[in-house]
């Protein structure tokens, strides 16, 4: 079994905004600075291995935050196609108007849907389980509401059973056996232990 303390990026312009950033490699804003000046990662996950994400925004954010992160493609940001850019408001304002939410399995033209992001990261945690132990990853919002998602049932259909705060960290185990699970929602970055 594994225990996996999942972090969101540090602000960038676009994060600031509230744009789509997808796969687009921005940059951590300057404010960013400030923020992770203020995080202190939980013992254990403080010296547990990091895994990151390959842009730009993950791999700055852990390497600020002390910690040499190996880079895992399937940790990438879900791919928002088209609509890179846009607000969310600009975004949903695209949907059918008879829908209120996007759902697991709808995608933007030529991006990923959520169900997408979730097939992809299987990989990633089959592949830690066989290290076992404790595990740091630095990634992205639509990673963590898909990790999320597959953890508790959640189907994107409505809105999550649970508030999620990005700026905290989200704890999951998974297991072969009893697959992905929500540990602890909303662990705070301040040092003390997960």
């Amino acid at each position: 079994m594994i225990r996996l303390l999942v972090i969101r990026h540090a602000p960038t312009e676009w994060t600031l905004a509230g744009r789509l950033q997808g796969r687009t490699d921005t940059a951590l804003a300057p404010k960013a600075a400030d923020y992770l000046a203020a995080i202190s990662l939980p013992p254990p996950f403080d010296q547990a291995p990091c895994y990151a994400s390959p842009l730009r925004r993950a791999m700055e954010t852990a390497r600020r935050l002390g910690r040499k992160p190996v880079v895992d493609d399937n940790l990438i940001e879900m791919d928002w196609g088209a609509w890179e850019g846009l607000s969310f408001q600009e975004a949903s304002a695209r949907l059918d108007p008879s829908k209120r939410h996007f759902g697991l399995d709808y995608a933007a033209p030529g991006g990923e849907s959520p169900r997408d992001v979730q097939n992809r990261l299987l990989p990633f945690l089959h592949r830690l389980d066989g290290f076992g132990g404790d595990a740091l990853a630095v990634s992205h919002k639509g990673v963590i509401r898909a990790l999320y998602a597959l953890a508790v049932g959640w189907t994107m259909e409505s809105k999550p059973p649970d508030k999620l705060d990005f700026k905290a960290g989200q704890l999951f185990a998974f297991d072969q056996r009893d697959g992905l699970r929500l540990k602890r929602l909303n662990v705070p970055l301040n040092g003390r232990p997960a």
